[in-house]
């Protein structure tokens, strides 16, 4: 899921980003033309000079040729008819991201860049399941709570195949989510391969409004307060302070931090929520594509530190998820119990371009605060508790009732 960091740009990153918009424009110019031969230097929109064997060594490499050759050939011989000069540039510029190979990295034409700000509001019509990549096959991370995808039995982990009758096979995250989200009360068919399972199981799903609390919490009698933390979203931070004031005012004398299935959302979120317990310590590190390290640090007032806590995570548990459970495990504020999370740890940044789309693209890697890399590893618990079959037929929360154990000393 989109980390919306809400940082400007290291100076000399914009002077990259700016090279390289400039050099793409010149090219494409002097290519629309047919013009093959480059001119003796080409001065960037950052005020960068490229010399003639620089620019001679980019038209080198690259056929530029073979691109007008295919667009001309689709325009002209398409059995269907020639598509428009827009539709070309955006196909183009999606084959352009896809070309780097990483699942997370995206181009949204301006359409697809309004649904995908509209997500992050917390609102959308779709069946409420977060997806991801795995090996490249098209995978569940979680089923969100109280969504038409936990009511149709959707469970982390599930390999979608189908999406009705179409093959995921080799199919971006972008495609399965626009052919799997539709209009409220229409339905879609999911057919995935389960661990465990002998045999493929279609789940039809109604689609419905997806609306998200990210944040919902209940103190009990021994005076334990359960935070079941779905979703990093824009309500997140001022929910969770809802809670905690309500926490500290009643007494608590545990917390249970409540993270499975929680598939990701904001990382500031996830930054001031362990604020919360550590402080204004360090709270994740980004490691950037050139090796540099940049420590990102919370600026709470650490209210909960002094209630143990217990942390439940599981395979659905991704992204901010991770970033929160592994923060508060390296500094033994919480014990972390449940199973292995996904391993969702590389952080995207959102560029709105000028025509109204945008580029998500990965900038970085996550690391704990004691430098243990999130990203394919995913955090292991302090304590492995799974489910068994007979648990689960009995409606019993094995995670939930041995966190209560730890916190009572029972």
């Amino acid at each position: 899921m989109f980390q919306d960091t809400k940082r400007p740009l290291a100076p000399w990153k914009l002077g990259v980003i700016a090279g390289a918009i400039g050099l793409t424009g010149f090219l494409g110019g002097m290519f629309i033309g047919r013009d093959v031969l480059p001119p003796p230097r080409v001065t960037l929109t950052d005020g960068t000079v490229l010399g003639y064997g620089e620019v001679q060594r980019i038209v080198d490499d690259v056929d530029f040729a073979l691109f007008w050759e295919v667009w001309d050939q689709l325009k002209n011989d398409h059995v269907y008819g020639p598509a428009s000069d827009k539709d070309l540039f955006y196909g183009a510029l999606e084959g352009l991201v896809a070309g780097v190979g990483d699942p997370y990295t995206s181009f949204f034409d301006p359409v697809e860049a309004t649904d995908f700000q509209t997500d992050l509001s917390g609102q959308f019509e779709g069946i409420g399941a977060e997806i991801g990549l795995r090996d490249g096959q098209v995978v569940i991370v979680a089923p969100l709570q109280d969504s038409p995808a936990q009511a149709a039995g959707v469970q982390s982990g599930d390999a979608i195949l189908l999406i009705d009758d179409l093959d995921t096979y080799g199919m971006s995250i972008e495609d399965a989510v626009r052919n799997i989200r539709g209009p409220e009360n229409t339905t879609v068919v999911l057919t995935v391969a389960r661990e465990g399972a002998d045999e493929l199981i279609e789940i039809p799903i109604e689609r419905g409004v997806i609306e998200l609390s990210s944040v919902e919490w209940q103190i009990d009698e021994d005076g334990i307060a359960t935070i079941q933390l779905y979703a990093f979203n824009q309500d997140t931070a001022a929910r969770f302070n809802e809670a905690i004031v309500e926490i500290l005012a009643q007494g608590a004398d545990g917390i249970i931090l409540d993270m499975r299935n929680n598939p990701g959302g904001f990382l500031d979120r996830a930054v001031t929520i362990v604020g919360e317990w550590v402080g204004n310590k360090t709270v994740v590190i980004e490691r950037m594509e050139d090796g540099m390290l940049r420590e990102l640090d919370a600026q709470g007032v650490a209210r909960l530190a002094a209630i143990p806590t217990v942390v439940i995570v599981n395979g659905g548990s991704a992204s901010a998820t991770e970033i929160v459970a592994g923060a508060l495990q390296d500094y033994n504020e919480a014990v972390v119990i449940g199973e292995q999370t996904f391993g969702k740890g590389s952080v995207q940044e959102l560029r709105q371009l000028a025509d109204g789309s945008a580029l998500k693209i990965t900038i970085a890697e996550w690391l704990t605060p004691q430098g243990r890399s999130i990203n394919k590893e995913g955090i292991t618990p302090d304590e492995t508790v799974s489910f068994t079959d007979e648990d689960v037929a009995q409606g019993i929360d094995t995670q939930l009732e041995r966190a209560r154990t730890i916190l009572l000393g029972d």
